[in-house]
């Protein structure tokens, strides 16, 4: 069963599994896909049209348009917090994140699982956000940009370039840092990864060919593997 305000509009083509929560305000327009046991706050906008200049609008407020969004299971996303539909593709909300109010999720972005964006985050269209990053308060994040597995972006940073797995990056234009070392402990990733990827990083952001030596790394490569896919043309 879902708790759903009677304020809410939820219109189109609008699918909802169980267990979710659904504050007042909110405004869904399918197509739209919602998995179990989310929690959407006050006034959040979920699948409005991709802001797209060449977009051609739906006269019919009501109506779909976008290749649509799906959001999957146990995500928390807060108040006034805006998802776009997918412009060329959907835009993906995988499990388990943690949306915090105003953020603005553009067409075609997907997230992986467990990321948290802070407050006020903007992610222009076709950005990529890798499982379990962190995006600090207002951070900003250049359309067709990536943010790899795990990495930590400080609060009021402007991402223009992509950020490697586990990196830590700050600064306008962002820069990458190091390694998000706590991150990766906490992930529960050994000592030993930790220390090559800190060694990897040292230099800013390594060559693609030091990136495929960390992906030997059994416990690194799906992380490495996935973010090569994404950059790689």
């Amino acid at each position: 069963m879902n708790s759903i305000h009677p304020s809410a509009i939820i219109s189109g083509a609008v699918t909802i599994g169980t267990g979710n929560t659904i504050g007042a305000f909110v405004v869904i327009t399918g197509p739209v896909s919602i998995g179990d046991d989310n929690w959407i706050g006050t006034g959040v906008v979920l699948g409005a049209p991709p802001e797209v200049r060449s977009f051609e609008h739906p006269r019919d407020s009501t109506a779909g348009a976008g290749r649509g969004v799906i959001v999957g299971d146990r995500n928390i996303i807060r108040e006034y917090a805006q998802i776009h539909q997918g412009w060329h593709s959907t835009t993906v909300i995988a499990d388990e994140s943690f949306i915090m109010n105003q953020v603005y999720i553009a067409h075609d972005c997907r997230l992986g699982d467990g990321v948290t964006l802070a407050s006020s985050v903007l992610l222009a269209g076709h950005t990529g956000i890798g499982a379990g990053a962190n995006l600090g308060l207002g951070a900003s994040v250049h359309q067709r940009t990536s943010v790899g597995t795990g990495a930590m972006i400080g609060m009021g940073s402007v991402v223009t370039r992509d950020v490697p797995p586990f990196g830590k990056a700050y600064g306008n234009p962002a820069r990458l840092r190091g390694v998000n070392a706590t991150g990766m402990e906490r992930s529960g990733l050994s000592a030993e990864s930790v220390a090559a990827v800190a060694a990897a990083y040292a230099g800013g952001v390594p060559a693609i060919s030091a990136l495929r030596e960390l992906a030997l790394i059994p416990e690194l490569a799906p992380s490495i593997d996935d973010w090569l896919r994404r950059i790689e043309p």
